[in-house]
């Protein structure tokens, strides 16, 4: 009796994560075409985290009004610090990298966050390492393999491996990937973007422990963020005519990234994260690389090189590597922890019989 609804939760928990990595894999797309029309990295980056802070204050405000801790000065700055490395540097550096590679590349390479971030975590003794057991192992052998994967598309291009010479549906002048094109300029760019991520990862844990309120977390962070984006622009991004929105296509690129990208997707995350967890929600990255190399090829027509091709598989191979590590070592903690409390009950019960 009780079979159906399980089934029922497992295909929603299924489409929900689909439904986020869809999400994730349209923003690689809409935030290329939005380089392509030519709109500011900076204005994009401050119209992105707006909509996205208006999005989140209202539920931070309501659904966690009466027991948010306080604030402290101490506080204050790790949230300065949270928004430069998850937002303002993560974010910075994605865009300076998309303008040199494209969407399926981008993709890619940030699959190298899972073991971007166990490396930290590892270095930080937030991980365990133990080379010793079989799931230590997988994590280091994944972590190099994810590495080398990385360093194989930075380094090596290799050949074309389609031909097309404009995008199927839109004209090729608006949408078509940028011809200015960098190979290991933008992929040093990405990793510098997927390390901004894995150190936001990795630093929000010792926070989060102060401060467990998440709505309100992500709020102060995208907050911090939005204000070292603007102190930026006022430096970098100081003509008007840049901040203007000349078309349907620019707004349409603006309002996904703010409310598909930032809004829905986040709260997907957080679901699918309550729902299924952090690693079952993790397993399912690769697919919107497959999702963005699909629409990057029939909207962008971009172009597959061997180099690439090799490096992602690498990636995912190493992806794989971790995440099994990781979901062998939780079973293991999770059996020591009940085996010893079984012989604690054990312990006691026979204390009180002696």
């Amino acid at each position: 009796m009780v079979r159906g609804p399980q089934v029922s939760e497992r295909v929603k928990l299924l489409t929900g994560v689909l439904a986020l990595q869809l999400c994730l894999g349209g923003f690689h797309v809409v935030s290329r075409a939005a380089l392509n029309m030519g709109i500011s990295q900076i204005a994009f980056s401050v119209y992105r985290n707006s909509i996205a802070l208006l999005l989140l204050a209202p539920f931070a405000c309501i659904l966690e009004k009466k027991d948010r801790p306080p604030l402290t000065f101490s506080l204050l700055v790790q949230f300065f610090i949270l928004a430069f490395c998850g937002i303002t540097a993560n974010q910075g550096f994605y865009l300076l990298g998309l303008f040199y590679l494209s969407p399926t590349y981008a993709s890619a390479i940030q699959n190298t966050i899972p073991a971007i971030t166990f490396a930290m975590a590892a270095a930080v003794r937030l991980e365990r390492v133990n080379i010793n057991r079989r799931y230590g192992l997988a994590k280091v052998v994944g972590t190099v393999v994810t590495i080398g994967g990385a360093t194989i598309i930075t380094l090596y291009k290799g050949t074309p491996l389609l031909q097309h010479d404009k995008p199927h549906f839109v004209a090729a002048s608006i949408l078509s990937s940028s011809p200015i094109m960098n190979w290991t300029l933008g992929c040093v760019y990405l990793l510098a973007c997927c390390l901004a991520w894995s150190a936001w990862m990795v630093f929000q844990v010792p926070v989060l422990q102060k401060y467990p309120k998440r709505l309100s977390f992500l709020t102060l962070t995208c907050t911090f963020g939005l204000i070292q984006f603007m102190a930026i622009a006022a430096f970098a991004e100081d003509d008007f005519q840049r901040w203007k929105i000349h078309s349907r296509g620019e707004l349409f690129t603006v309002l996904y990234a703010g409310v598909v990208a930032s809004g829905i997707a986040l709260s997907l995350q957080i679901w699918c994260i309550d729902r299924g967890g952090p690693l079952y929600t993790a397993i399912f990255q690769p697919v919107q690389t497959v999702a963005v190399a699909i629409m990057s090829a029939f909207i962008l027509g971009d172009q597959f090189y061997s180099g690439g091709i090799i490096g992602s598989i690498l990636i995912v191979i190493g992806l794989y590597f971790v995440l099994w590590g990781k979901s062998e070592e939780k079973k293991a903690i999770d059996k020591e922890m009940e085996e010893n409390l079984t012989r604690h009950l054990l312990s006691q019960q026979d204390s009180h019989l002696g």
